[in-house]
This record gives C-alpha cells, sequence and structure tokens, in this order.
C-alpha cells in the first residue's frame, strides 16, 4: 500500500473542515486536485471516508476511525526529524554498559545518576561483569563500555580506549570479634591470626589479585588462600560467614554486612584503579556523550581535589 502522508495531511484538513473549499485554502491548493487526492485514497484504502452532498460533508464511519490514527501517525512521521536530530547528537539512543561488582560502590552510580539527568531518552542498558568478561564482550561488540579493572592485555589494547576513572587503596574486610580489632584504627597484616584468604581468582581479575597478594608478601607473608569467589558481595559473605579475611578496594566498605568490619592498613598498598574501557571503533554518538560527560566529572573532580 502506497500511503503517502501527504493524502493523510489532505484527508485531516478536509475532516476537520468538512468542506472541500475551506479546506483546500488552507492546504494553498485548489480544489480538484484536492477533490482527487481524497478519491485516492479512498480507492487505495478500500471504503469511502466521506459522505458528500450539496449543503454539506460528513466522515463516514471508517472516516471517523481513520481521523484520530492519521493524526497520530503524522505526528509520529513529524517526531521523526528531532528523532534522528537526538541520535546523531547522542541524546537518544541506548547505551549498553558493563561493570565490576567494586564499581557499584564507587563511581558507578553518581555516573549514572548525572547522566540520567543530562541524557534522559538514552535507554541505559546495564550488565554486571567481571573484566575478562567484560573485555571479551567489547572485542566481540556486544557492548558499548565496560568499567573494569586494569590492566588490558596487549591484544585488548589493539582494539580498545582506556580511561582510567577511580584510584583507591586496599582495606581490611575481617570477621568482627577479633581481638586485634578490639583498637581502633590501622592495623598490620603481621599482627592478624592466619585466618584464610578470601580473593578472586587470578584468572578473572589478574590486577586485583597480584596487588593483593603483593600486599601480603611485602609485609613477608604467604597467604593461605581459603575460598575464590568472583563477585564482591560474595567475599563479603565469606568474611561475614567468618571463613576468612579479605582485601577489597576502600569503596567497598560501603557495603554493609552483619560480622564485617573494614580497617585500613598500616601496610603499604597499591591504589587499585577502575577504569572506562570501549572499541576505539564504535561510531556511537550515545557513547561519545557518555566519554564526554564521564571526562567532564573526572575534571571536576581533579580541580576539586
Amino acid at each position: 500500500m502506497n500511503l503517502e502522508l501527504r493524502q493523510l495531511r489532505y484527508f485531516i484538513t478536509v475532516a476537520e473542515e468538512l468542506h472541500f473549499g475551506r479546506a483546500a485554502l488552507r492546504l494553498h491548493m485548489t480544489q480538484p486536485p484536492l477533490s482527487q487526492t481524497i478519491m485516492a485514497l479512498e480507492e487505495l484504502l478500500g471504503a469511502p471516508l466521506f459522505v458528500r452532498t450539496r449543503r454539506e460533508v460528513q466522515l463516514t464511519p471508517a472516516g471517523a476511525a481513520l481521523l484520530p490514527e492519521a493524526r497520530r501517525l503524522l505526528a509520529q512521521a513529524q517526531d521523526l526529524h528531532s528523532l534522528v536530530q537526538r541520535a546523531a547528537q547522542g541524546e537518544a539512543g541506548r547505551l549498553s554498559l558493563a561493570f565490576v561488582s567494586s564499581a557499584d560502590y564507587s563511581v558507578l552510580p553518581p555516573l549514572l545518576r548525572a547522566y540520567q539527568t543530562a541524557y534522559p531518552q538514552v535507554a541505559i542498558q546495564l550488565q554486571e561483569a567481571t573484566s575478562d568478561l567484560q573485555l571479551d564482550e567489547l572485542l566481540q561488540g556486544r557492548i558499548d563500555a565496560g568499567l573494569l579493572i586494569p590492566p588490558l592485555p596487549d591484544k585488548a589494547k589493539l582494539a580498545l580506549d582506556y580511561l582510567p576513572v577511580l584510584a583507591e587503596p586496599l582495606v581490611l574486610a575481617a570477621p568482627s570479634g577479633l581481638d586485634i580489632l578490639q583498637t581502633p584504627g590501622p592495623v598490620r597484616l603481621q599482627d592478624l591470626p592466619p585466618l584464610p584468604l578470601i580473593i578472586f581468582p587470578r584468572t578473572i581479575s589478574p590486577g586485583l589479585h597480584d596487588a593483593i597478594v603483593g600486599v601480603f608478601r611485602a609485609a613477608g607473608i604467604t597467604p593461605q588462600i581459603g575460598q575464590e569467589a568472583i563477585q564482591m558481595q560474595t567475599i563479603v559473605s565469606l568474611v561475614s560467614a567468618g571463613m576468612g579475611i579479605a582485601l577489597v578496594p576502600q569503596s567497598v566498605s560501603n557495603l554493609m554486612r552483619p560480622g564485617v568490619e573494614y580497617r585500613p592498613l598500616h601496610d603499604a598498598t597499591p591504589l587499585v584503579e577502575t577504569g572506562l574501557a570501549w572499541r576505539r571503533d564504535n561510531p556511537s554518538s550515545v557513547l561519545q556523550g557518555f566519554l564526554a560527560l564521564l571526562r567532564k566529572q573526572i575534571d571536576s573532580a581533579l580541580r576539586a581535589g
């Protein structure tokens, strides 16, 4: 069916005026081509749309049913230009974003709030995933960006760009009730009882795993790994159950669990970095808008610091 928007516009005008002469004046045309267009529309749709007499023009039941739908279709067509322009400027569309669990307690919530305020018509698709899975999703083009823990493998560096977002120290997560926790303040790893270490598998997050193990080795301790878990929530829950201790990024201390106490360390700890990675060849305007907002937030934080 070769239905034209012009035909719908003419039909709506006649339906509003209920007079072909007045409708033609509104449309800045003569009456004969207007009548011909309406007749062609009726033939196309297979039903009369108007009852015409010498004195009046009235909508048929078919015409009355068509009128609201014709107005809706014409309004949608008129919205197409602004929709395309918003999408081209990154103001509409979809952003698929993955994140490591630790980002959920630090950079992710304020970033999402700021982005949704700035771009309310962008639909955000969130996916919690470990750094290794995010890298695979990015390389396959299945997500737009990922908040992950570096380093990026050499293969990934060839295709991805990376922006550091947050650097924070490691802190101790320990079961409540340990004697060493009776005194407030930082603790030394050497003063802890020989409890098993709960940690990420190295295959999941080699950067974070090596940073944690390195802190123990720098203190002259070879940690006994008791449990491995891929989610921060699970690690903290295992600590709560008394199954061991953990070193976690400082922001994870925002995750409160009964039976868990967080403490800073006297021991020197490396800063654990969280950053955003994305495909260098991703042409998405929505992604570019997200990156611009993130860079603006980072610059503001640096100036405030």
